[in-house]
C-alpha cells in the first residue's frame, strides 16, 4: 500500500484487515462489549495494516482487568496462557491467530530501572499516550471499527517519521530501550527519527546502561536483520548510543588519516554490509551481516603509521576476531553465533594471500577446511569486502576470486574437500604404532592431516609408511614403552 495515498486508502486498509481477521475481531468485540468492557486492536497490528503487512499476531488493549479477561475468553479461546499476567497481559490462541490482550496501563518508572510499576489506566487514549512512537499509538475499537489516532500516527506514517507521543525525554527516561527501538524501526521500516527524539537520544544515551544485555542484543539483532540496517546503525552512532552498546563501530570513524590516504573504515564497513546483503539468497543472513559490520573492528588497535605516509593494520583480522567474540559474548549471543561471526572476521583476509592466482592445491584445501561450514558465507564476505572505486582493480579482484572458487569446485569434485580427514583414523594409528589412546595419537593424527592437506590422497599403505617414518623421526617408539 503506497504511503503517499495513505489517507485515501485508509478505508480500504481497514476493510482488508477486517476481511482477514473476521470473525475473530467481531466475536471478541461482542464478547467484551456485552459485559460492558472496551477492547481495541492497537499498536503494531494497526500500524502494519497501513504498511500492507497484516500478520497472524494481534495486540489488543482493554479496560477489563486481567482476571476478568481470563473469565471472558476462557470458553471462547482455543487456549490461554498467563506468562505476562503480572504486567496485565493475557495470551490467547483462536484458530490460527495469536492474541495478546493487555489491560490499559498507566505506568510509573524508577529512574534506576526500566521495569515499570504497573498501574492500570482508565482510558484508551491514556493507554496510547504511554506507547513508544506515535505510529504505534493508533487503535481500532471493536466491534465498532472506530479508528483512534490522538497523536498523529497516521500523519507520521505518511511522512515516514518516528516521533514519540509525548516529550521524548519523558518517553526515553521512562524506558531507555525505546531509544534502541527507534534505531531498530528505522532499519526495519526505512523511517527517519524526529529531530526532537534524536536530540533526546543524544542527551540521554547513557540511560541505556540500565538495560539488560539480552534486551540490547535483541534490538541490535532485529536492527541488523532489517531492510535498512545502514540507517539504523547510523542513528546508533550519531546519537552516541553505539558508544554504549556497540563501541567498536564508532571507533572506526577515527581510522581515516590526516592526509586522507586511507579510506574511512566506518563508511567502508557500512558499504561492505550493504554489498553482503546484495549477495544474500534466502532472506536476511544475520551471521553474514554481523561479520560484515564487524570485520574491520580490529583496525583501531592495529593502526601503524609507516614511512612514506602509509598506514598499516597488520593482523587486524586476528584482533578483530577477538573483539567481535568479546562484544557478542557480552551481549549474550548464542555460542554458535559468536563462534561463526568471529571465525568469519578472522578469515576475511585469507583470500588476499591468493595474490594473482599462485595458490597451491594444498593452500586451497586448507582454505576450505579452515572455513568449514562457513565457506559460502566467507565467499560472500570476501566479495563484499571489495569497495575500491578503481574499476580495474575491482574487476581484477573479482576475476581472481572467480578462479579460486573454480579451483575449490574442481578439487571438491576430485577429493570431497568438505570431508577432508587423514587417511588413517585413530584406531588404525594406535594399531600401526602400537600405542594406547593419548597425546601421541593426537600428534600423529595432526601429522597425517597436514600431509593430506599438502599432498592430497596417497592411499592407506603410503600413509602408513609415512606414519612409521614420522614415528621413528620423533622417537615415538620410546614413548610407547615408557
Amino acid at each position: 500500500m503506497s504511503l503517499s495515498n495513505l489517507t485515501q486508502s485508509q478505508s480500504h486498509g481497514m476493510s482488508e484487515l477486517f476481511r482477514k481477521i473476521a470473525p475473530v475481531a467481531h466475536e471478541l468485540g461482542e464478547l467484551f462489549t456485552a459485559k460492558g468492557y472496551q477492547i481495541a486492536l492497537v499498536g503494531g497490528s494497526v500500524r502494519d495494516v497501513f504498511l500492507g503487512r497484516i500478520g497472524n499476531d494481534l495486540d489488543l488493549t482493554t479496560d477489563a482487568r486481567p482476571e476478568t479477561v481470563l473469565e471472558l475468553v476462557r470458553d471462547w479461546a482455543d487456549s490461554v496462557w498467563t506468562i505476562g499476567i503480572d504486567f496485565g497481559t493475557v495470551g490467547v490462541r483462536k484458530g490460527g491467530w495469536l492474541l495478546e490482550i493487555t489491560t490499559y496501563r498507566s505506568e510509573s518508572y524508577d529512574p534506576k530501572s526500566r521495569k515499570p510499576d504497573v498501574a492500570y489506566g482508565e482510558t484508551l487514549e491514556g493507554d496510547l499516550a504511554r506507547r513508544d512512537f506515535a505510529i504505534n499509538a493508533m487503535a481500532l475499537r471493536l466491534p465498532s471499527r472506530e479508528f483512534v489516532d490522538p497523536y498523529g500516527g497516521l500523519d507520521d506514517l505518511r511522512a515516514r517519521l518516528l516521533r514519540t507521543p509525548g516529550p521524548p525525554e519523558r518517553s526515553f527516561g521512562d524506558d531507555p530501550l525505546r531509544m534502541l527501538r527507534a534505531a531498530r524501526f528505522a532499519s526495519q521500516l526505512g523511517f527517519a527519527v524526529d529531530e526532537a527524539a534524536l536530540a533526546a537520544m543524544d542527551a540521554m544515551a547513557d540511560r541505556i546502561d540500565i538495560v539488560s544485555a539480552e534486551r540490547i542484543r535483541d534490538e541490535l539483532d532485529k536492527l541488523i536483520g532489517g531492510d535498512h540496517p545502514r540507517e539504523g546503525l547510523k542513528i546508533l552512532v550519531d546519537s552516541g548510543l553505539a558508544a554504549h552498546v556497540l563501541p567498536e563501530l564508532p571507533r572506526l570513524r577515527l581510522e581515516i588519516d590526516e592526509h586522507h590516504r586511507h579510506k574511512d573504515v566506518y563508511e567502508h564497513s557500512l558499504i561492505v554490509l550493504e554489498q553482503a546483503i546484495d549477495l544474500e539468497e534466502n532472506g536476511p543472513d544475520r551471521i553474514l551481516r554481523w561479520a560484515a559490520i564487524l570485520h574491520d573492528v580490529g583496525k583501531p588497535k592495529t593502526r601503524r603509521h609507516e614511512p612514506g605516509g602509509r598506514v598499516s593494520f597488520h593482523h587486524h583480522e586476528v584482533v578483530g576476531a577477538q573483539l567481535a567474540r568479546k562484544r557478542m559474548t557480552e551481549l549474550k549471543f548464542p555460542k554458535d553465533v559468536v563462534a561463526d561471526v568471529s571465525r568469519l572476521v578472522e578469515l576475511h583476509l585469507r583470500f588476499h594471500g591468493y595474490g594473482t592466482g599462485e595458490w597451491t592445491d594444498s593452500a586451497v584445501r586448507r582454505y576450505v577446511r579452515d572455513a568449514g561450514h562457513l565457506l559460502e558465507r566467507l565467499h560472500k564476505l570476501t566479495r563484499a569486502d571489495c569497495t575500491t572505486r578503481n574499476r580495474r582493480k575491482a574487476q581484477a579482484l573479482s576475476r581472481t576470486y572467480d578462479q579460486l572458487e573454480e579451483r575449490i569446485t574442481r578439487l571438491a569434485e576430485e577429493e570431497e574437500l568438505g570431508k577432508i580427514r587423514p587417511e588413517l583414523d585413530g584406531n588404525e594409528i594406535q594399531e600401526i604404532l602400537g600405542v594406547p589412546p593419548g597425546p601421541v595419537v593426537g600428534r600423529a593424527y595432526k601429522f597425517l592431516l597436514d600431509m593430506r592437506l599438502d599432498q592430497g590422497v596417497l592411499g592407506k599403505e603410503a600413509a602408513a609408511d609415512a606414519l612409521r617414518e614420522w614415528a621413528r623421526a620423533n622417537e615415538v617408539a620410546s614413548e610407547r614403552h615408557s
